[in-house]
């Protein structure tokens, strides 16, 4: 059985030109396949192989100056979910087009899994799926809005059109975000902060997370999560769920 790790981290790299050949090599001779984003903001991706392999690919990304906290989720897969290794350099590590959008400098409060259900439970609270509306058909969690996006690109007109509504009521209510892993939270929730909203959460490690410490009788979690590689949908305890929608 092999193992795959997601990973995200948001920290500078001045150049990751300079990187993106030797981190290529490190993980071809390892034998991992999967796709690495590199860009000044960070690194993201997610790759498969031994778990001996993927711990020394991690190992060596945390060795980079200012990626030593860099947090990871580990899942399974019976065969390689890749084709093929790539290593690619972007302009952001998750696209949203904003300028100035900066999770190193400003996001919303982090929900441990264990705490996210109290938070959306209460009435209040505004839940918000981050995700693409072909993710959030696989399965959501209870109360969640779905934006309907096609790309991430679309969030923030989205977010600014709903934002308009609640300040023509007066309100400024409290804010629950999720998405898969984590990362487009980051930078969605520093952008609603960025919108003058103070009251915002997101779910710390995304659905995977949870799906991984919450047991299923106690979720509030309907459906599957959609994964972008062959596996295609999982479930509680991160078990496949290829070729099911429920």
């Amino acid at each position: 059985m092999l193992s795959v790790v997601a990973l995200y981290y948001f920290a500078p790299i001045s150049d990751p030109r300079t990187i993106r050949d030797p981190l290529f090599a490190f993980c071809e001779r390892r034998g991992i396949k999967g796709t690495l984003l590199l860009a000044t903001e960070g690194v993201n991706g997610t790759i498969a192989g031994t778990r001996a392999a993927l711990e020394e690919v991690v190992a060596y990304i945390r060795s980079w100056d200012g990626f030593a906290a860099m947090e990871v989720k580990y899942s399974h897969a019976d065969a390689m979910p890749f084709g093929k290794l790539k290593v690619r350099l972007k302009r952001e590590i998750v696209t949203m087009g904003v300028e100035g959008i900066d999770p190193r400098s400003d996001v919303g409060h982090y929900v441990e899994p264990a705490d996210w259900n109290a938070l959306i439970s209460d009435p209040e609270t505004i839940v918000i799926d981050t995700r693409n509306n072909f993710e959030v058909q696989a399965g959501t969690f209870v109360r969640a809005i779905n934006p309907e996006t096609v790309s991430f690109r679309q969030f923030p007109a989205w977010f600014d059109a709903e934002a308009d509504k609640l300040r023509a009521e007066g309100k400024s209510p409290k804010f629950a975000m999720f998405c898969t892993g984590g990362i487009r939270c980051e930078k969605a929730t520093a952008y609603v902060r960025a919108q003058g909203f103070d009251e915002v959460y997101h779910l710390k490690g995304g659905i995977l997370k949870y799906l991984e410490e919450v047991p299923p009788a106690e979720s509030r979690w309907q459906g599957n999560c959609y994964v972008f590689d062959e596996r295609e949908l999982i479930g509680h305890g991160l078990e496949l769920r290829k070729g099911t929608s429920a």
